[in-house]
């Protein structure tokens, strides 16, 4: 009853005053009768604290919040100076994340919790902008007496929420806050206004991350070419996958996927979703993203489900063989480089394949394999880099039970012994441990591997074929690489050629590349600008063939038409070519008469025509190159699908 009355004389003396504008008071009204329910004693003259673990927790789960209102805290901080007022953002619960402003205010706030930790929901202090801003989901002004608990009654606020920019998600609020002797009608106008600004910030920086994410898929993936691949930002929200494997996983997990995200990841740390994941879903893996030390988000990696036998033992997969022709390139250095390797794979003796990272070494081993005596065994690939050097030793080699903490109770084969009748691929050999390279030595001299913890020899017959980036020979004369691991491994030598010195090639490889991007996506080949194809030509491709896929996927991805234009290239491509550089040639005219022209674009159309479209085989037929075949192609803007 006490408090009844105590309300009731609050609202007498406030509205009496005049406090409450006509139309404020509904929304004022509707507030206080909310803070009467919540039990809120008028007395109450300051807001509850957040402990100081949970509000460290707060500003870490809130952070891209933060960053995006940082340049807006700091622009403000000097205006709200002159102006005895401060900026505050808070969390969507009313916790005060941030201040700025007039010190002598942060400080006046202080004595009312109107500060980092302070709690503002109407809930914990009645009515206030922060809180009321929350419940109504709208820009609130409180004035003085409007406010709801008596020592509150000397500030004036406005406040606006803060959305997500792409979900109907209350994220925070913004909110402007002095005494009640720096009320200013336009207060609240200022904070929407800031309010936009912020959303605008979070909105570039999502795109960003959602770009980079996309970007990593691309990257990697040639790794996960037998799996279906699922984006998700730190949010859980989806930013990439298939629709059909979207529809697959929530026949296989009713409920899994709502509202374009992982329903059931919204509220677990991203540290802790590969746990999840897998206990969701068996048959998948989860790859974290990081971007500086920000988690961005994670691909999930559905792997296809193997089929079990009941009955009957099935003989163990075989890689697919690689033919020599499968790895495209016309130019004069590539059929060099072909022919070389069909001679090399001949013989049993083991090659040393270097190049660049990314021209392809790895292509070149697997069509060595395909066209040599060992195809009928195994390929076991092994990156020396990619694992860690106290593991080295266990992966290549093998152990025995008890070998070492951790050793499982049977023991385990190694990469040697599982290549045993085919070829073993070792990349980046370079990066062996020097302490290692005498194992592998005695393993090639003898044929003999012994697995750590044993002194029994198990007979192995192997191919070697290793691959590195590094000039090995400079690595052995700065004593990081044995000499005579090195001439047991390189009695024959294969240079994979540089993207930038094979010419046409960049073309070539450029419409392939196009083509199996728009049929992972299940769309049609997209067209080439042409200024796109001259500027392929101009850059130096430091990634090769690799960084070639990923800029060529990454624009079919993004890209919102058939054509691949100039500005669909990625920036940092663009920035390193010369505009002059990278002008596309024009045939002559002068040289070439009209009705000549006519009789060539015919002899291709008829050509394309008579092979199905099949460029190699039209290539052929006219008597011409396949890369001279696309320049022509371009040049009279006949579309075709590129073969293999």
């Amino acid at each position: 009853m006490m408090k009844d009355q105590e309300i009731r004389k609050g609202w007498e003396g406030f509205i009496e005053n005049g406090a409450v504008s006509k139309a404020l008071r509904p929304v004022v009204v509707a507030s206080w009768q909310r803070s009467q329910s919540h039990g809120i004693p008028v007395s109450r003259n300051e807001a509850p604290l957040a402990p100081e673990v949970e509000f460290t927790q707060c500003r870490s789960a809130h952070c891209d919040l933060l960053e995006a209102a940082r340049p807006v805290l700091n622009q403000t901080r000097l205006f709200l100076a002159d102006a005895n007022s401060m900026i505050i953002l808070t969390d969507s619960s009313g916790v005060v994340l941030e201040t700025a402003g007039d010190p002598r205010t942060i400080d006046f706030g202080q004595m009312i919790h109107l500060e980092r930790g302070g709690r503002w929901q109407e809930a914990d202090i009645g009515t206030n902008a922060i809180g009321t801003a929350i419940a109504e989901a709208k820009p609130v002004q409180i004035h003085g007496l409007e406010h709801f608990c008596s020592d509150v009654k000397r500030w004036t606020c406005a406040a606006t929420p803060i959305w997500h920019p792409q979900e109907n998600e209350l994220l925070g609020v913004v909110d402007i806050s002095g005494p009640v002797r720096t009320f200013n009608p336009q207060s609240l106008a200022f904070a929407v206004a800031l309010g936009r600004q912020i959303e605008g910030r979070l909105a570039q920086s999502i795109e960003y991350d959602h770009e980079q994410l996309m970007h990593h898929v691309m990257m990697k993936r040639s790794l996960w070419s037998n799996a279906d691949l699922v984006a998700i930002d730190q949010h859980g929200r989806i930013v990439f996958g298939p629709e059909s494997v979207l529809q697959n996983l929530e026949r296989e997990r009713p409920g899994l996927i709502a509202q374009g995200r992982v329903s059931l990841l919204k509220n677990v740390m991203p540290s802790a979703w590969s746990v999840r994941l897998k206990e969701l879903l068996p048959n998948s893996s989860t790859e974290l993203v990081v971007d500086h030390d920000r988690q961005l988000g994670a691909i999930l990696v559905l792997h296809k489900r193997r089929q079990r036998s009941v009955s009957i033992q099935l003989p163990p997969m075989r890689e697919r063989r690689l033919e020599f022709d499968e790895i495209l390139g016309e130019s004069a250095i590539m059929q060099l480089t072909r022919e070389r390797a069909r001679k090399m794979a001949m013989f049993g003796t083991p090659i040393l394949i270097e190049g660049e990272t990314g021209v392809g070494k790895e292509l070149f081993a697997r069509a060595i394999y395909g066209a040599s005596q060992a195809a009928c065994g195994p390929f076991v690939p092994v990156n020396c880099g990619g694992i860690p050097r106290d593991l080295v030793g266990s992966e290549l080699f093998g152990y025995t039970e008890g070998a070492f903490t951790g050793a499982k109770h049977q023991g385990h084969a190694g990469k040697i012994e599982a290549a045993d009748g085919g070829v073993l691929c070792l990349d980046e050999i370079a990066e062996m441990p020097l302490d290692l390279q005498p194992f592998l030595l005695r393993v090639l001299e003898d044929g003999v591997i012994y697995r750590i913890g044993s002194n029994d020899g198990r007979p192995v017959r192997i191919r070697l074929l290793a691959m590195t980036h590094r000039d090995l020979l400079a690595e052995v004369n700065a004593g990081r690489f044995r000499r005579d691991l090195y001439y047991r491994i390189a009695p024959m030598r294969l240079s994979i050629p540089l993207l930038r010195d094979r010419g046409e090639d960049v073309v070539l490889l450029a419409h392939h590349f196009a083509r199996l991007a728009a049929a992972g996506l299940g769309q049609a080949e997209p067209r080439f600008d042409i200024k796109v194809l001259a500027l392929f030509r101009a850059y130096s491709w430091p990634g090769n063939v690799r960084e070639l896929r990923g800029v060529i996927e990454n624009m079919v991805l993004l890209g919102d038409s058939g054509e691949l234009r100039i500005e669909d290239v990625p920036i940092e491509v663009r920035r390193q070519v010369n505009p002059a550089a990278a002008a596309p040639a024009s045939e002559p005219s002068s040289s070439v008469s009209p009705k000549l022209k006519q009789n060539e674009r015919a002899a291709i159309e008829s050509a394309l025509t008579t092979t199905g479209g099949q460029l190699s085989a039209a290539a052929k037929l006219l008597g011409i190159s396949r890369s001279t075949l696309y320049r022509k192609l371009e040049h009279y803007g006949i579309t075709r699908s590129v073969d293999r």
